[in-house]
């Protein structure tokens, strides 16, 4: 007899249907022995097995797949593909959005057909996760940062304790991100960041010390770029910014100075996101502490960097969170660029706006996709390389169009 260990799934059917065909014809007593001997060979508990015999016989038909068919064609997926990469590897929502916006510009670069063409518009964010699935697995993250507590001002400047329920730009959150590689040893550059939380307006500022009246005058400059009036700052408790020069600067101009809570991140969670995806993503952990390396990254910051990140790349923002159960549902708007929820709030300075938009309207994302490729790979020669984690192979990218490379590095080690 054999035993139930070595009957693999496709045998036991097919001695089901032998054993079926002989058992409906045979008396009680017999039925009782053949089913006695079905049990042992199987496994099946009698009562199972008495249901599955008692059946009138059943063809044996192989299993069938279910997968889908496939709906999008390969160019599809190609032509998404560089979109992604170019545009420094959105999320699907953010990437189904800002997709109107780039595929004016993609058809100039190569010949798309037209059922490509309306596959794109209609794609969905969830048929977006699945094409590009096995390429965001790719995808490392690290955190990093050494800053300081400050402890001057900490009683002139009230610690924000709820997050601003704000409707106009103009309130924003600072942070520095440091480019010390592996050695915080002497100075090295500091990428200063100022998001606007009703926006998402982005500002970058690189200095190469964290002194005080670097981080102001970078404050300064940033006041001088924004399309909207600055209103309000509100940083960590670091010594760069919890000191005179900054919070003597903030009375000066009316803005409104507060800081969040020690050891809570989520007080500046909106600054903290953009660290990564406009300073850590694109830079890496590498030390920068020469004064070229400084003028190199500032010049990608003012330049094709800002434009991208503020004309071309959605964002989203958090509407409301509601608890079901166990589970926190949170619920966010239809993705937007900072420039057209700043033309929607109508609070902008008109003429930077009106001048915003017609730049974007002749700028091609592709070509500053592969300005900022090439500006990053200048950045890279300049860093210390002695003083920076092992460097790791860049993952290769598919070329859709001959004319543009639009690659964006993955940076950070292994």
């Amino acid at each position: 007899m054999t035993s139930e260990a070595s009957v693999t799934p496709t045998a036991r059917r097919e001695y089901t249907h032998t054993i079926r065909l002989r058992y409906l014809h045979l008396s009680r007593r017999a039925k009782s022995q053949l089913l006695t001997e079905f049990c042992a060979t199987t496994g099946y508990h009698r009562k199972y097995a008495i249901a599955l015999l008692g059946h009138a016989p059943r063809l044996l038909r192989p299993p069938q797949s279910r997968r889908r068919a496939r709906h999008y064609a390969h160019q599809t997926l190609q032509v998404l593909t560089a979109i992604w990469n170019a545009a420094g590897y959105p999320w699907s929502a953010r990437l189904q959005a800002l997709l109107p916006l780039w595929l004016p510009w993609a058809r100039r670069h190569s010949r798309i057909p037209a059922a490509v063409d309306r596959q794109l518009q209609t794609i969905s964010p969830r048929t977006i996760d699945r094409c590009l699935q096995a390429r965001k697995r790719q995808v490392r993250r690290r955190l990093y940062g050494r800053t300081k507590p400050g402890t001057l001002l900490k009683h002139h400047i009230p610690v924000r304790t709820e997050h601003w329920n704000v409707t106009t730009p103009g309130f924003t959150e600072i942070d520095l991100v440091s480019h010390s590689g592996n050695s915080a040893a002497g100075e090295f550059a500091q990428s200063l960041n100022l998001t606007d939380i009703h926006t998402g307006w982005v500002e970058s500022h690189t200095v190469l010390s964290k002194g005080q009246r670097f981080v102001s005058a970078a404050l300064e400059e940033f006041r001088r770029a924004l399309p909207f009036a600055l209103r309000g700052v509100d940083s960590d408790n670091g010594s760069e910014f919890i000191n005179h020069h900054l919070w003597h600067y903030c009375q000066v101009h009316a803005i409104e100075f507060t800081r969040g809570r020690p050891y809570k991140k989520d007080d500046n969670a909106h600054v903290e996101q953009k660290n990564w995806t406009h300073v850590r993503k694109l830079l890496g952990w590498d030390r920068y502490d020469s004064p070229q390396a400084v003028a190199a990254i500032n010049d990608l910051y003012r330049h094709e960097l800002r434009l991208m990140m503020n004309l071309f790349q959605p964002s989203v923002k958090l509407l409301r969170k509601t608890r079901v159960g166990a589970r926190l549902k949170r619920v966010y708007d239809r993705p937007q660029t900072p420039l057209d929820r700043l033309v929607a709030s109508g609070a902008g300075n008109p003429a930077k706006v009106q001048a915003l938009l017609r730049l974007r309207a002749r700028l091609d994302p592709f070509a500053l996709a592969e300005a900022i490729d090439r500006k990053l790979t200048r950045i890279y020669h300049l860093a210390t390389r002695r003083h920076s984690p092992r460097p790791v192979r860049r993952w290769d990218h598919e070329w859709l169009f001959r004319s543009v490379s639009p690659r964006r590095a993955a940076a950070g080690p292994r």
